[in-house]
C-alpha cells in the first residue's frame, strides 16, 4: 500500500462529496443559507420561505412592494450569492 501525505478532515470531506456528486447540491444549500447575509436583516425580515430547485432560488416574500424592487436587482443578487458560495450554484431567482 502506498503511503501519502496526511490530509485534513476538510480535504477528505471535499473529496468524498466530489466523488459522490454532491458538490452542486451542497453549493445550492449554502446559497439558501447565505440569503440573510447577502440581503441583510431588513429584507430578510419579509422572507418566510426559500429553497433551490434546479439552480433557481425561490424566495417567498410577504411584501409585494419589496418583491417588485428585488425583481429589478435579480442579476446583482445572483452574482453576489454565487460569489459568496464560490461557484455558480444559482442561475436565477424567482420571487413569490
Amino acid at each position: 500500500m502506498k503511503r501519502t501525505e496526511p490530509k485534513s478532515i476538510a480535504e477528505i470531506i471535499d473529496e468524498s462529496m466530489a466523488r459522490a456528486g454532491l458538490t452542486g447540491a451542497m453549493a445550492e444549500q449554502k446559497a439558501c443559507y447565505l440569503w440573510p447575509e447577502i440581503v441583510g436583516p431588513g429584507i430578510n425580515r419579509y422572507t418566510f420561505k426559500r429553497y433551490v430547485d434546479h439552480g433557481v432560488l425561490h424566495v417567498y416574500l410577504t411584501s409585494s412592494v419589496l418583491k417588485n424592487e428585488l425583481f429589478y436587482h435579480r442579476s446583482h443578487l445572483v452574482e453576489q450569492i454565487n460569489n459568496a458560495v464560490g461557484s455558480t450554484a444559482i442561475t436565477s431567482i424567482e420571487f413569490h
